[in-house]
């Protein structure tokens, strides 16, 4: 059947038609992966949930704004991508999947997170980016097993100071929010490789040469008077990141054109 007719029967939402869009699932996949994304799903069909030894499950960009109760007896499901969907909240079944280690929420409507986000206790990537968060949900300093964390591009304006908690977080992604200032918390995060602020409204940058375990920072595209200083092994990727020391400029003034000459990039 074409794409066209395909398109229709998505805005079916009965169980038989959505059954239709993913096609014969009676058997469970040798590689214990199953991968639905880009088939116009409104609703998960509950049969995918019958395959209790999935571990990987690809949602990804479908129309899903819920999911049946079902879900949560896929109970060795290690990898959960929900990302371009439209849910506005989290469905309770996700909380229930304590084998989780990698989900995918961004590109989704997301105000807020469940309390219940805390149960699992295994989940090391979380992807957040472009949701309608206003605040950080505290419930993700609770995920303590957490290695990276994606928060980019939504309107937060700070972090809360529990976020020092995840000890293992390797890597934080802070991109396109609304941070005025460079997060504090962060500077006591010693496990911290990446951290990526990039497009938000930081104008100064404070002396990050002790976090010992730092690789890489992101600041690109701030209305910042100076570069962050880092130890010697740290990549930066912003102004003046080519140059040594943190360069600061007095009053938080723009320098001049004529301290770099014409090759370097300055403010719009």
């Amino acid at each position: 059947m074409g794409n066209a007719m395909r398109g229709v029967i998505a805005f079916i939402p009965s169980e038989r038609c959505q059954r239709y869009l993913v096609g014969d699932l009676k058997e469970m996949p040798l590689d214990r992966t199953l991968d639905l994304s880009g088939h116009q799903l409104r609703r998960l069909p509950v049969t995918v949930c019958i395959f209790d030894e999935l571990v990987k499950l690809y949602l990804s960009d479908n129309n899903l704004s819920r999911l049946p109760d079902e879900l949560q007896g896929l109970r060795n499901l290690q990898l959960l991508a929900l990302d371009f969907n439209c849910f506005e909240e989290l469905p309770a079944a996700i909380c229930r999947l304590h084998q989780l280690t990698i989900l995918y929420l961004g590109n989704n409507r997301l105000h807020r997170l469940p309390r219940e986000l805390r149960e699992l206790k295994e989940l090391n990537t979380l992807w957040l980016e472009t949701n309608c968060f206003t605040d950080f949900p505290k419930v993700v300093c609770e995920l303590t097993n957490l290695k990276t964390l994606h928060f980019g591009y939504n309107q937060i304006r700070s972090l809360p100071k529990d976020l020092r908690r995840l000890e293992e977080l390797k890597s934080i992604w802070l991109a396109g929010n609304l941070l005025t200032e460079f997060p504090p918390e962060l500077l006591e995060m010693h496990s911290l490789a990446v951290v990526d602020v990039d497009r938000n409204k930081i104008r100064q940058f404070p002396n990050m040469s002790h976090m010992q375990g730092l690789k890489l920072v992101i600041y690109d595209h701030n209305p910042c008077v100076n570069a962050p200083i880092v130890g010697e092994d740290v990549r930066r990727v912003g102004r003046w990141a080519a140059l040594s020391g943190s360069f600061p400029f007095p009053c938080a003034s723009e320098p001049p054109p004529s301290a770099f000459g014409s090759g370097c990039c300055l403010p719009s």
